[in-house]
């Protein structure tokens, strides 16, 4: 991906932008569409309907001869129902996809899409979709998803709204932070509220803390080119579980989940900051803020929510890095009868600004495509002048991230979730954790 200047467009001229960037290109918007009417399925445990319907409205305008059926599965069942019917002869034609876990376990069943993307984009067509989302999906040189969107994490959201409130500074680095803390905590306002009973989160924090301390190096140890028993990641380990004593993280926090506590408790205006990504930046909207506060329990006035950088653990040090992962791919399976029509949608979504137009703009993930912002002039900020530029540098900010958020190996995952849990309620020591933590790393290779 590359930096990208936001974009003038409507919801309303989607068909027609997409066609004009079409007549520039010399290309079809989904690699080829069918002769005949064809009807195919979508399974997913998302998006929700009402986002899918806004996907199909745009795509029909561009393929009226297609028509896609949408199921959706509940995320707790969806693998148990997704695997049986992959594997019989009546499974759905399109099916979610996760980089990471579910991949390495799902990826079996799809379809190359390299040729429809090739098809849509060109030769050069790597080039214009965020890489992250490309290597995401790709196994032996084969791309067997279509990434649509991408999900990146190394920021802390604040309630700029309590920031100004209280004449206090987002901070930049662990000693500003306890002192804001201390600060809020004298005006009986919660400082950073994170559920970190939700281990994917808690590997988020950790991965930021150990990006400041150096760079890289919980990527390196995560591909096992470096060793969990290091002492940076030691240094790491032990100041997420100061985390836990020094007032940054809230009281109780190892007993409460990220989705709904954490982010509930935030909306409702009881903390001033909280850890949360790029599927953040749809709370600088009116009407999505404005119906989370609600369901919250805040009837008040809607905050300006402002990313900051992960807070340096040094002073004057490197703030967290940007890591990050596609939000979701569409696989095709290798049952499918309409591969044709399925490949079709599946790249029209992360290829053509239709469908990539309304992911910037729910600003839920940030789109795959490179050349696509949020159309501002559309989408009502609760404070443009000061979120539009923030929005817009987040967006520009994972144009070459290289750094992935999840893990793929599920046993990895678990021991580092572990080592985490198990430090911060002080059961286990950061360098017992750590070595614990490296063993089964090394056996797992």
């Amino acid at each position: 991906m590359t930096s990208r200047t936001p974009r003038r467009r409507t919801i309303g001229l989607i068909a027609g932008l997409a066609a004009a960037a079409l007549a520039l290109t010399g290309c079809s918007s989904g690699g080829g569409a069918p002769s005949g009417k064809t009807t195919i399925s979508w399974w997913g445990y998302g998006p929700d309907v009402s986002v899918v319907n806004q996907y199909l409205e745009a795509f029909n305008k561009d393929h009226p001869d297609i028509t896609v059926k949408f199921k959706l599965i509940s995320q707790a069942s969806y693998d148990a129902v997704l695997r049986p019917a992959l594997l019989s002869n009546s499974g759905p034609d399109i099916f979610l996809e996760d980089p990471g876990a579910r991949f390495e376990r799902f990826q079996r069943f799809g379809t190359d899409l390299s040729p429809s993307f090739q098809k849509a984009l060109g030769k050069d067509w790597k080039k214009k979709i965020g890489a992250i989302g490309v290597d995401g999906f790709t196994k032996d040189g084969k791309l067997m998803a279509a990434p649509v969107g991408g999900d990146f994490a190394g920021w802390v959201w604040v309630n700029q709204s309590l920031f100004d409130q209280y004449k206090l500074t987002p901070p930049k680095d662990f000693d500003e932070w306890v002192k804001v803390c201390q600060e809020f905590k004298k005006n009986n306002v919660g400082c950073f509220v994170q559920g970190a009973q939700l281990t994917a989160f808690d590997q988020d924090t950790f991965q930021s803390i150990a990006d400041s301390i150096e760079p890289g190096l919980y990527f390196k140890a995560v591909q096992g080119k470096a060793k969990w028993d290091d002492p940076k990641l030691v240094q790491a380990l032990t100041t997420w579980k100061d985390m836990f004593s020094n007032g940054i993280m809230q009281d109780g926090a190892l007993g409460i989940t990220q989705f709904p506590d954490a982010n509930n408790d935030f909306l409702a205006g009881k903390y001033a900051m909280v850890q949360m990504g790029t599927w953040y930046m749809q709370n600088t909207r009116v009407d999505i803020l404005t119906a989370g506060m609600k369901a919250a329990g805040n009837t008040g006035k809607p905050f300006v929510a402002l990313p900051i950088p992960f807070p340096a653990v040094e002073a004057g040090g490197t703030p967290g890095a940007i890591y990050g992962n596609s939000g979701g791919g569409l696989a095709v399976s290798a049952k499918s009868k309409n591969k044709e029509a399925a490949s079709t949608f599946a790249t029209w979504l992360a290829t053509a600004k239709g469908g990539q137009q309304i992911i910037a703009n729910l600003m839920v993930n940030t789109p795959s495509l490179a050349d696509v912002a949020p159309d501002f002039d559309s989408i009502k900020l609760v404070d443009p002048a000061v979120q539009e530029p923030a929005i817009t540098k987040m967006i520009a900010s994972v144009a070459d991230v290289t750094e992935t958020r999840q893990l793929v190996n599920a046993d990895l995952a678990t021991a580092v979730a572990t080592a985490l849990t198990s430090t911060a309620d002080g059961s286990v020591g950061p360098q017992q954790a750590a070595a614990t933590l490296q063993k089964t790393a090394a056996g797992l290779r």
